[in-house]
């Protein structure tokens, strides 16, 4: 069974940095693609990051690029995402995610229902 736990969430001043990490086990963490995304109060859960499982390539919405890193260690099975210049637009609870099911494209996946496991999520809360 596959476990994700995410940590690092808090509360930040907006222009300010928070670096979640997402621990995986119960799978080989190497194999799979991973992704980050968040769900802010009445809202949809939206994609922020994504990270291949086989040449590292991430990918990231307009909303995020240059100010979001995602990256992993396979040695660790941890997914990281490096969050700076925070906004309180970025407030919501940020989950990571893993797809098992065969994935063929140098892309990772950004969709939800393209991933199959959660974490139970960590709150992200940017003030003005």
């Amino acid at each position: 069974q596959v476990q994700l736990v995410e940590s690092g969430g808090g509360l930040v001043q907006a222009g300010g940095s928070l670096s979640l990490s997402c621990a995986a086990s119960g799978r080989t963490f190497s194999n799979y693609a991973m992704g980050w995304f968040r769900q802010a109060p009445g809202k949809e859960r939206d994609f922020v990051s994504a990270i291949s499982w086989n040449n590292g390539r991430t990918t990231y919405p307009d909303s995020v690029k240059g100010r979001f890193a995602i990256s992993r260690d396979n040695a660790k099975n941890t997914v990281y995402l490096q969050m700076n210049s925070l906004k309180p637009e970025d407030t919501a609870v940020y989950y990571c995610a893993m797809r098992i099911r065969p994935w063929f494209s140098m892309v990772a996946p950004t969709g939800r229902g393209d991933y199959d496991y959660w974490g139970q999520g960590t709150q992200v809360t940017v003030s003005s």
